[in-house]
């Protein structure tokens, strides 16, 4: 099975899974999961370090390339996400939250986030606690 942690989850998740939910931890651990980020989620991470904010100690670049190495599959961003994400019903306002709610849809992939609006969509989204 495949699982997308959202941005926060992922970044939680690559710092070694200690600050994880539990069942975020559980999920990621399980012996069958594939773990996958978006495309969507390094964009996001760019652009909170470009602005100073998030106290990221690595670089986008280096991050990816330690998903990459850890086993993570690569979820690239394409139209068919950017409109079902244009079709989604306001329920949550950020709009990386959003991509990402569309490329679960799409792709049939489970997406793991602690956002409880997130979680509202009509999408396989589980809220992590």
């Amino acid at each position: 099975m495949r699982i997308l942690f959202d941005t926060p989850l992922l970044l939680a998740a690559a710092a070694g899974g200690r600050l994880l939910p539990p069942a975020a931890r559980a999920a990621l651990e399980a012996a069958r999961t594939r773990p996958v980020f978006s495309a969507v989620s390094l964009w996001e991470i760019a652009i909170l370090q470009r602005e100073g904010r998030g106290g990221f100690q690595v670089s986008p670049h280096e991050f990816r390339r330690g998903l990459l190495e850890n086993g993570y599959d690569e979820l690239p961003l394409d139209g068919r996400h950017a409109l079902a994400a244009a079709a989604l019903p306001p329920l949550h306002d950020e709009p990386f939250g959003r991509i990402l709610v569309a490329q679960a849809q799409v792709e049939e992939i489970r997406l793991v986030t602690a956002d409880p609006a997130l979680a509202r969509y009509d999408a396989p989204v589980e809220l992590a606690r």
